[in-house]
């Protein structure tokens, strides 16, 4: 196809409250190529798993998209009723969450949820759907598919129930793969090998990937471009080589900072102070000038949009050189 698989223009969600409404999610854009992996990075409470959430219309009432568009292959789908959207969820779209548990059903052998689940979705006969839930488990790396393909749930490590649910998620050939926060429940070593896994989905068969996580050396392995969220919007987002080596927004420096390094000079950690705000607690102008180094006045009353940052964007004065030029004038 041409075009990017996933299309999300100006994303608004918010929450309803007896004081009135919170905004969630506030005008967040991006787009994944066919075979991309596009990773989500930030603090709890950043809007990462939320934002994955809209874009598979599995946000928890109250919770609703108040604005914007998503589009999938060029079709909207924000819009779509219910059953119109469980259509697309597991054929078109799927998701890998944090605790495989919560995605299989302990009653039900791991074969039959395969089975069914492609059952659901391609229109194959039983002998046929049942080789296909094999080869899946080839696929994923899971030895003794045969004997094991009769196993339940809890037969496996946490690892291979990982596995599994990616066995689920691709068992219909989707377009958009969603993963969120899939390897935080796991070992180093196990990490390793889903994360070569899910690079392998994307390349060989061109799946488009949203990576949420909070984790920037799964990002830096994973992905070829990040998203950095703070306080439900994208502060900068770029190649994920340049944003690792080079990153531009305060937030992301600081995110930068805090990860430990092998080799080299070894002093204190650098650490982002404050905390994140709560919805109802959002500063004006940049939400996060209450935590910023480098904040002047200008951060405190406007509010910053992407600037242009070589090939990638921030959303911060620092870029903008008219505010730049005013900052240093009023530092004197």
């Amino acid at each position: 196809m041409t075009g990017p698989v996933l299309r999300v223009e100006n994303l608004r969600v918010q929450l309803p409250n007896r004081r009135g409404i919170l905004t969630a999610i506030d005008n967040v854009s991006f787009a994944i190529e066919p075979g991309e992996v596009l990773g989500i990075v930030g603090e709890s409470g950043a809007g990462k798993s939320m934002t994955g959430a809209a874009n598979i219309g599995l946000l928890e009432p109250p919770l609703r998209v108040a604005g914007g568009r998503i589009s999938l292959a060029g079709r909207r789908i924000d819009n779509l009723p219910d059953g119109a959207m469980r259509r697309i969820r597991g054929r078109e779209i799927s998701a890998i969450f944090q605790d495989p548990l919560t995605s299989l059903n302990p009653l039900y052998t791991v074969g039959r949820q395969l089975v069914e689940t492609i059952r659901t979705h391609l229109d194959l006969p039983p002998a046929a759907a049942r080789e296909r839930a094999l080869s899946l488990l080839r696929e994923v790396g899971i030895a003794g598919g045969d004997q094991r393909i009769d196993h339940y749930p809890h037969q496996f490590s946490g690892g291979m129930r990982q596995r599994i649910v990616i066995a689920l998620a691709i068992a219909a050939n989707p377009r958009l793969i969603i993963a969120d926060e899939p390897t935080t429940a796991l070992d180093v070593s196990i990490q390793a090998q889903i994360i070569a896994l899910l690079k392998r989905l994307s390349r060989d068969h061109g799946t488009a990937i949203m990576l949420i996580t909070h984790d920037m050396g799964v990002i830096a392995e994973t992905a070829h471009r990040v998203a950095v969220m703070y306080a439900g919007r994208i502060v900068e987002i770029g190649k994920v080589r340049e944003i690792v080596g080079n990153p531009r927004h305060p937030y992301t420096r600081g995110l930068m900072g805090s990860i430990p390094r092998i080799g080299g000079a070894r002093g204190r950690l650098r650490q982002v102070e404050g905390a994140m705000p709560r919805l109802n607690e959002i500063p004006p102008g940049c939400p996060f000038n209450p935590r910023c180094p480098e904040a002047f006045d200008g951060c405190r009353q406007r509010r910053p949009e992407l600037m242009p940052t070589g090939s990638g964007s921030a959303a911060c004065w620092l870029y903008d050189k008219s505010a730049a030029s005013m900052a240093a004038v009023a530092d004197g």
